[in-house]
């Protein structure tokens, strides 16, 4: 641009669908968003039973699939092993989950839901089920299934071995 000549507007006024994909929505923070819609829903009913969300993904991983390693439970309830750690030991004195040896391998140790554990996934889930029946109605039941399948779709693109940053 010469000194004293007016500025190239078509540069300045680009339309929206043309800006640089820096600009662009984040999904990592719709994702969040959406988590946190959905889970301010939640959050009172276990803290009606002082379970946090961690403890109850743990909880109903095992209620969901019976015996389970750490490691196992880690997976399942995307929880990370050091946390997962102290977790175990809070759950196992609060008399919420069990653990013994694996009797086929002595160095695996098996995690399951102790009776006080299944009285609070059996007080929790009448809730739990309101909860996801006033979702599929005020989004309708299709549509969380369809959003479900989605994510689980792009949950997998993880399993291709790249790693990048946050968005």
């Amino acid at each position: 641009m010469t000194k004293g000549a007016p500025p190239d507007m078509d540069n300045l006024k680009k339309p929206k669908d043309t800006l640089p994909s820096e600009r662009r929505r984040s999904l990592a923070i719709g994702l969040l968003k959406a988590r946190e819609a959905v889970m301010s829903h939640f959050r009172p009913i276990l803290a009606d039973h002082d379970v946090t969300e961690q403890q109850w993904r743990v909880l109903r991983a095992l209620s969901e699939a019976g015996q389970l390693d750490a490691t196992e439970v880690a997976e399942k309830a995307f929880i990370l092993a050091p946390s997962l750690t102290r977790m175990l030991r809070s759950l196992e004195e609060r008399g919420l989950i069990t653990r013994e040896k694996d009797e086929t391998d002595g160095r695996r140790v098996l995690l399951a839901l102790a009776p006080a554990g299944q009285a609070v996934i059996d007080a929790v889930m009448p809730d739990s089920r309101r909860v996801y029946a006033d979702i599929d109605a005020r989004f309708g039941a299709k549509r969380v299934d369809a959003l479900l399948d989605m994510l689980e779709e792009l949950a997998a693109l993880k399993l291709d071995g790249r790693t990048g940053g946050e968005e």
